[in-house]
């Protein structure tokens, strides 16, 4: 292999250096997930710069845990692998710092319950100001549109999906949002097949979350109309910033009917 930018990989030598097996790379070309875009002129598969480029995406979605299937749906929609690990590692954070002063405050309630005095309301005020910042945003905001049972089932299905429930919630959903979104700001109608696909992809997330239970799935579209913030982790988001979009998708959903 050459250092110009116009180096290729065989396959044999690529799937050594990425401790894959030949087997494997040939299976994924198989399936459209990751095909070699040159070939020699006996036939032999050749890997390119931006080949190698998706292998790395693949690798590192499929070490999150998400299906051949999935990887394939979210990179050919244009979805940024490395947001997984940034929003992951900043969503962790975030809620590390939250639990922190969670734990300070607990330990100034337990040293004057120790010192026999009760804990002053101020302490108690603050303690419960932290178990709200502990939470994760978004599950505050279903719980005013779901009620216990429906949380509940949420939970057990999210359990099923595994690993890539995360990916889906925080990574892919606000992306088809985006997505449509821009199709909307586009002048795109609601019945072109590419608005059509992204309304699908949603439903099947919901209905992989909700086990098919249009209640639960209307309470969580209610949700992000009126807790957008909350449901997309954009700040700025207000209630009623995505009713317009919202009613574009419902739009789209009718042609599918």
């Amino acid at each position: 292999m050459s250092e110009s930018d116009e180096s290729t990989w065989k396959v044999g030598p690529l799937a050594q250096a990425c401790g894959l097996t030949v087997r494997t790379l040939h299976h994924w070309d198989t399936i459209g997930l990751l095909s070699p875009s040159r070939r020699t002129a006996g036939g032999h598969r050749e890997y390119t710069g931006s080949d190698i480029e998706r292998l790395y995406q693949v690798l590192a979605l499929r070490s999150l845990g998400l299906g051949l299937d999935t990887i394939a749906v979210c990179l050919d929609s244009g979805v940024d692998p490395t947001r997984v690990l940034r929003d992951h590692r900043e969503s962790v954070e975030a809620r590390l710092t939250a639990l922190e002063h969670l734990r300070d405050r607990l330990v100034r309630i337990e040293e004057q319950v120790a010192r026999g005095a009760g804990p002053t309301t101020s302490a108690l005020i603050d303690a419960l100001r932290a178990t709200g910042a502990a939470s994760p945003g978004a599950d505050q905001a279903l719980r005013r549109h779901l009620d216990d049972e429906q949380l509940q089932a949420l939970g057990t299905h999210g359990a099923a999906v595994g690993p890539s429930a995360h990916y889906f919630l925080e990574v892919e959903w606000p992306e088809l949002y985006r997505r449509a979104d821009e199709l909307r700001r586009s002048d795109v109608p609601p019945t072109d097949a590419r608005v059509r696909r992204v309304a699908a992809r949603m439903d099947e997330l919901s209905a992989l979350f909700s086990g098919g239970d249009r209640t639960i799935s209307t309470g969580v579209r209610t949700a992000w109309r009126e807790d957008p913030a909350a449901l997309s982790g954009d700040a700025s988001a207000r209630p009623g910033r995505w009713d317009g979009l919202a009613d574009y998708l419902d739009e789209a959903r009718k042609g599918d009917r």
